[in-house]
């Protein structure tokens, strides 16, 4: 097995190699202090405000992508394999990129302390080759936060700038590109470091497993979007970190007839277009959770894995009935997903063991899904409140339910109380839903956060269980069925 001691990535069309890379460095850190380009800001350094934001180049299914990611949540080691952009190298000489000269040409900026992390959210939308919409413009940036110019010329810049014909040098050399980073992908074990001391990126499913199970003290890294605000704002000390990130096997997502499986490192941004088949409110969930950044590198398993409370996916998957796959060195066991939660901080999850494999089953014809995420912020915000409930019926009479909630509990948690009241209940009788909708008291006793007070989180859940029934009610089903027939 070859391992190599070094991050490498692709940087103004030479590689870089990093033999000496501290397990925590963050990009942005390497770009503002060692490589000394300072263009790109910090901000919040917790990936909410976009001020960082640079552009990764990845090949998929051999053809060259740029992805937005946040560079204050980033490690150097995930750069690996990979072309690193950033608004330091957009202009040609005294000629502004076209992205940069329709910010200036629709007056987009003011202090400018937020326009590069815009730039670079708009290069990658510029560099997809296609002529967006306002409403895709507005999803591409709800992650770049503007506190002086506002939006709507920001917007009017990406109009202006992406009409789907690309035509900077990102665009004529990418044929280069990828044969240089198809020339990266040697297929090594990545291991930068000392026993006590490393970052390390395996490349094959079986070197992640045995290394994990061998450094049960190291941490898991997926897309950082969790651990990177571990490093920048509570500032732990994390010597041993062990990206899953090169593990092509667990990007996988796989669509069977029945189900959609996802390998633990598959992002959400890989992953969207599986889950959104499964149900409209899944794919209206997932737009909503994070930003463009959090999911072009956050990731489904790591959202399972590290146990929160009030993560966006666990209880929509919990209500679809998803089943978990964890292995430890070369044994696997499954157990489903709501198992795994046992409590605050603590999962059904041994030490060296991975969350390798997600599978959620596709609804039937006789089954109903609703899912709602309720946040002071509609984009780019923690839930108050995630609910998703599934309804299994039997004409306009519930036969069965799964109902599950986050932010309502220390873990992802369903309603058991509240399902067994659904059973029997009928469509088209709203009185026979008090029961179920009264029960939800006795199934979660929330607590009073910043986020929400205990009493509201509880009448809005009941709210959305009502408001659910409602639109299963008076749907007749028939928006589900026409969606899966669409997808099928």
């Amino acid at each position: 097995m070859t391992i190599r001691a070094s991050i490498r990535f692709l940087r103004r069309g030479k590689i870089v190699d990093l033999a000496h890379v501290p397990p925590m460095r963050t990009v942005l850190d390497y770009l503002r202090l060692d490589e000394r380009s300072r263009g790109t800001k910090e901000g919040c350094n917790e990936g909410d405000c976009g001020a960082c934001t640079v552009a990764l180049g990845v090949l998929k299914n051999g053809k060259l992508v740029y992805e937005p990611v946040n560079a204050c949540i980033l490690l150097v080691g995930q750069l690996d394999g990979k072309e690193l952009v950033t608004v330091d190298d957009l202009a040609d000489g005294d000629t502004l990129h076209p992205v940069q000269q329709a910010l200036v040409d629709t007056h987009g900026s003011q202090c400018g302390f937020c326009t590069p992390g815009f730039v670079m959210s708009l290069f990658t939308l510029y560099q997809s080759g296609k002529a967006p919409t306002r409403e895709e413009i507005a999803t591409q940036i709800a992650g770049n936060l503007c506190r002086c110019t506002g939006y709507r010329p920001i917007i009017d810049a990406g109009f202006a700038a992406c009409t789907g014909s690309p035509v900077d040098r990102w665009a004529k050399g990418a044929k280069e590109a990828a044969r240089q980073l198809a020339a990266l992908d040697d297929g090594a074990d990545v291991f930068v470091g000392t026993p006590e001391s490393f970052i390390a990126r395996p490349a094959q499913a079986a070197t992640l497993a045995r290394l994990t199970a061998e450094n049960p003290d190291a941490t898991i890294v997926s897309g950082a979007t969790d651990v990177g605000l571990w490093i920048t704002k509570q500032m732990r000390q994390l010597p041993k970190i062990i990206l899953t990130g090169g593990v092509t096997s667990l990007h996988a997502v796989e669509m069977a007839k029945d189900r959609v499986s996802l390998g633990a490192a598959a992002t959400y941004a890989e992953a969207m277009p599986a889950l959104s088949s499964i149900d409209p409110d899944v794919a209206e969930v997932l737009r909503r959770l994070g930003s463009t950044q959090v999911r072009a590198s956050g990731t489904v398993g790591g959202n399972i894995a590290n146990g929160s409370p009030i993560g966006d996916m666990p209880p929509m998957l919990i209500a679809l009935g998803a089943t978990l796959t964890l292995r430890h060195g070369d044994t696997e066991r499954a157990l489903l997903l709501e198992n795994f939660f046992i409590a605050y901080g603590k999962q059904d999850r041994k030490p060296g063991e991975l969350v390798w494999r997600i599978d959620v089953p596709k609804l039937k014809r006789d089954e109903a899904f609703r899912a709602y995420k309720i946040s002071k912020r509609f984009d780019q915000d923690i839930s108050a409140v995630m609910a998703a409930f599934k309804l299994m019926l039997d004409g306009r009479t519930i036969s069965s339910a799964r109902i599950a909630f986050g932010g309502m509990a220390a873990t992802p948690k369903r309603g058991a109380q509240t399902e067994a009241a659904l059973q029997g209940a009928s469509l088209d009788q709203p009185a026979s839903w008090k029961a179920a909708i009264a029960a939800l008291a006795k199934d979660f006793q929330p607590i009073s956060d910043m986020r929400a007070s205990a009493t509201y989180r509880i009448e809005v859940a009941q709210g959305l269980l009502k408001k659910a029934l409602m639109e299963v009610a008076g749907a007749d089903n028939t928006r589900v069925l026409a969606h899966r027939k669409a997808v099928a």
